[in-house]
């Protein structure tokens, strides 16, 4: 029997790019597992070459009934309701929870590596970003969906045989993002807005923070895609991990970098913060009711755990991550 590696989620946002990265190392035997309900996210998988396509409900019954029993080398587990204002708290723990904790009872009695998508939304209203009990406090369902399973994964990885890693991803961007619509990042919502409209708005200040000063942890797809590729080819080591890139920058700086790319590519001079706002190319509206008490206003992963589990590649600041993502949206990629 051929031995597959199986990406879930994988037409959306950061399972296609992991697919993507499959592919450049010359692997194509990859299962394809998410829901296309919604079409359109087909578009993510078009450029990439996987060996079969199965729905997400499909492939649970599959694995239940043994059909790939010793024929997984892998499961990377991406797919997961990400709307942190769903409000609908029985689908979201029965998709991001249950779901996953099969994933994981199958990936323990195979002995295969299982690497999964958590969320810095476990930490919420926390104002230290570390993998420890005493900061996680989630905002939402979304977020305690995420950290119940990373209190399962803690408790069971004494007695599993094969790697289980969590990966809490902080604010992420880049290619193939376009379907999650307001739950795009707000790298991709700048730009857009700059492309329509010939200006970028930000939220005006909160809790203290100045207009567009929120900060936050950004990190690239492309980041998050060789963590993921790392833990994989290690093999040997658990555990539940921040990925971010340990700075937080703000969202002015989001804004800034989208501006200035696409003013450079079109030939036109670099300005700074100061003489955007002068221009009106940075608008800041009100900050919405809706996120009062439910927003964080800083991130930043402490990355302890990470380095010390190996990983010592350099992350994309968002100068040049943004920069990068930007020149692609232009180019249509």
């Amino acid at each position: 029997m051929a031995r597959y590696i199986v990406v879930t989620g994988a037409a959306g946002f950061i399972g296609s790019n992991i697919v993507a990265g499959l592919n450049a190392r010359g692997v194509s035997n990859i299962i394809a597992v998410d829901n296309l309900t919604r079409g359109d996210k087909f578009k993510n998988l078009v450029k990439c070459e996987i060996a079969d396509y199965i729905d997400k409900k499909e492939f649970l019954a599959a694995i239940e009934s043994g059909e790939f029993d010793g024929g997984i080398e892998a499961i990377l587990h991406e797919g997961a309701c990400s709307d942190t204002m769903e409000h609908n708290g029985q689908y979201m723990m029965d998709n991001n929870y249950r779901y996953s904790l099969s994933l994981l009872d199958y990936c323990a009695d195979q002995q295969i590596p299982y690497l999964y998508a958590s969320s810095a939304a476990t930490y919420g209203g926390s104002s230290v970003f570390k993998e420890e009990p005493q900061y996680e406090a989630p905002l939402n369902v979304y977020g305690y969906s995420k950290l119940l399973f990373d209190q399962v994964v803690r408790r069971a990885m004494p007695d599993i045989a094969s790697p289980v890693v969590g990966f809490r991803y902080f604010n992420v961007y880049g290619q193939n993002e376009q379907h999650k619509g307001r739950m795009a990042s707000v790298a991709f919502h700048c730009f857009n807005q700059y492309q329509a409209e010939g200006k970028v708005k930000l939220f005006e200040g909160s809790n203290g923070y100045a207009n567009g000063g929120q900060l936050r942890d950004f990190i690239h797809v492309d980041d998050i895609v060789s963590a993921n590729l790392f833990f994989l080819d290690k093999g040997d080591r658990s555990g539940v991990f921040n990925l971010g890139t340990g700075h937080a920058q703000s969202f002015n700086d989001i804004a800034v970098a989208v501006v200035n790319t696409c003013r450079a590519v079109t030939g036109k001079e670099v300005l700074s913060l100061a003489e955007m706002q002068k221009q009106g190319l940075i608008e800041y509206i009100p900050f919405p009711e809706a996120l009062k008490g439910k927003y964080q206003s800083f991130t930043q992963a402490d990355m302890t755990a990470l380095r010390g589990a190996g990983y010592d590649l350099p992350f994309a600041d968002v100068s040049t991550g943004v920069g990068r993502y930007c020149v692609k949206l232009m180019q249509g990629i």
